[in-house]
């Protein structure tokens, strides 16, 4: 064992030679937590291998079962009993607790598509079309309460809406996306002795109001034709980035837009941010996954 964390060492700083000490621990901490999952293969005894992948698999399913879904006394050492028995992982669909590993395949397909996002949302060139691809079947980034996306967009003559969600009482609830980091105007303003929500939020409001308007009009064809249940419709705007006012804190920003929504029945706005990081918070086991 001494050796390997001297050979490991070596190598490390051998293609990291700008390292220090802070980086070099780093290194010897996470060879730590991989040396759990050492092991002797049959045909090379003596020496000691460690799986790949198989200290992050542990991470993913230590964090499934620690969010409280599954009780076990002990989760990192269930997580490791499980990855290090090739039975157990064959075995595991058919067993009562298979779906530890299931949830854990979907948290750790949702946490690289939730980064993926981030990358498009932060990225100054992107459109409202890149945001849109980016965001194509991961209803579960808006939480919970939704169960699917509907298959139509246009659902009202001259109208597409960007995203449409349906929620668990069968009733739609349409994204409208705006842009993020191109965005026109300024997304809050002062005034007087506090920050409010600026033009470009009142318009996305009102284009959001206007669609949901159509829907209630035609809410006996849409329930005909699609059925789809418009009468309890909402919407959602997302707009902008906390980025874009380096002078103001995000936290008065994200109040602004709540006490903004506070005065609104039907539609809600958030930053691209605000949304992201709850859903992040989800994975994180705050919420539900």
């Amino acid at each position: 064992m001494h050796q390997w964390l001297v050979d490991s060492g070596r190598e490390f700083l051998a293609g990291h030679p700008e390292a220090g000490i802070r980086e070099f621990l780093e290194h010897f901490r996470a060879q730590g937590e991989d040396a759990l999952f050492l092991q002797a293969p049959d045909d090379r005894p003596g020496r000691y291998v460690i799986p790949r992948g198989r200290a992050e698999i542990t991470l993913w399913l230590e964090r499934i079962i620690r969010s409280g879904r599954i009780d076990i006394a002990d989760p990192a050492a269930e997580a490791r009993k499980i990855v290090t028995s090739p039975e157990a992982m064959a075995l595991l669909a058919a067993d009562d607790q298979g779906r530890i590993l299931l949830q854990a395949a979907e948290l750790r397909r949702r946490a690289a598509r939730l980064k993926e996002l981030r990358a498009v949302v932060e990225d100054g060139k992107a459109t409202e079309a890149d945001v849109q691809r980016a965001l194509d079947g991961q209803y579960w980034i808006f939480g919970g309460r939704f169960v699917g996306e509907a298959a139509q967009r246009r659902l009202v003559p001259g109208d597409e809406v960007d995203i449409p969600l349906i929620r668990g009482d069968g009733a739609l609830h349409i994204v409208e996306l705006k842009r993020v980091m191109s965005l026109k105007g300024p997304l809050v303003k002062r005034h007087r002795n506090a920050w409010v929500p600026a033009a470009q939020v009142h318009e996305a409001v009102g284009q959001a109001v206007n669609y949901l308007t159509g829907l209630d009009e035609n809410r006996e064809r849409l329930r005909a034709d699609f059925g789809i249940e418009t009468r309890r419709a909402s919407a959602l705007v997302l707009v902008g980035h906390p980025v874009l006012h380096p002078e103001v804190p995000e936290a008065e920003i994200n109040e602004a837009l709540r006490t903004f929504n506070s005065h609104l029945t039907r539609v809600e706005v958030l930053t691209y941010k605000e949304l992201l990081d709850n859903a992040e918070r989800s994975l994180a086991g705050d919420g539900p996954v």
